[in-house]
């Protein structure tokens, strides 16, 4: 009986540890906050690097490959106009690549207000989720240099914060590794 509620304490020590592995501290969750910024502000260099039309193919696709590594498997970009109420949704490739194809000679995407507006919170798999809010002002311009297309729209991203191991020499390190999720469209303007 004492050797199974020995092994019991120690397998009770054990979970306890691992899970206050999993807990955020007040420094590591700023940390993260500041890390999950720095993604979607690199994301907004790899939309308007995209975007423009003065960027080469083969430059274009290398950061569209870098703009995917910014992103969960299967995540979304959504696209609004003012000219429709429909909201179209594009995994992350084919949103970059359609980013290209759009019939401007000249385009211009500026990002604002990047913020997070809710507190990252811990799900039962033990992945914390959060919200980043972003202002975002297309502009497209014709041959002549004149601006037919103007938006500014409001979009919502999804961030996960999820515990991962590595090897290093040898030895597993754990980290928390963030990426971006659905970016999704909350209103545009004619602003």
């Amino acid at each position: 009986m004492k050797k199974i509620l020995a092994i019991m304490a120690f397998a009770l020590l054990v979970a306890g540890s691992a899970m206050a592995q999993d807990e955020l501290s007040f420094e590591r969750k700023q940390a993260i906050d500041s890390l999950a910024l720095e993604k979607v502000r690199d994301l907004s260099k790899y939309i308007k690097i995209v975007g423009s039309k003065e960027t080469a193919w083969s430059e274009a696709n290398r950061v569209i490959d870098r703009a995917e590594e910014l992103f969960m498997n299967n995540a979304e970009i959504g696209v609004s106009s003012i000219a429709s109420n429909k909201i179209k949704m594009y995994k992350v490739r084919p949103y970059f690549e359609h980013l290209m194809r759009l019939n401007y000679d000249r385009v211009e995407i500026e990002w604002y207000n990047i913020e997070y507006v809710s507190d990252l919170q811990r799900q039962p798999d033990g992945t914390y989720v959060g919200v980043i809010t972003i202002f975002q002002t297309f502009r497209g311009y014709d041959k002549e240099g004149r601006l037919t297309y103007k938006d500014t729209t409001k979009k919502d991203i999804t961030v996960y914060v999820k515990r991962k191991e590595t090897q290093i020499g040898g030895k597993m390190i754990g980290f928390w590794d963030v990426l971006l999720g659905d970016m999704r469209v909350k209103e545009t303007a004619n602003k």
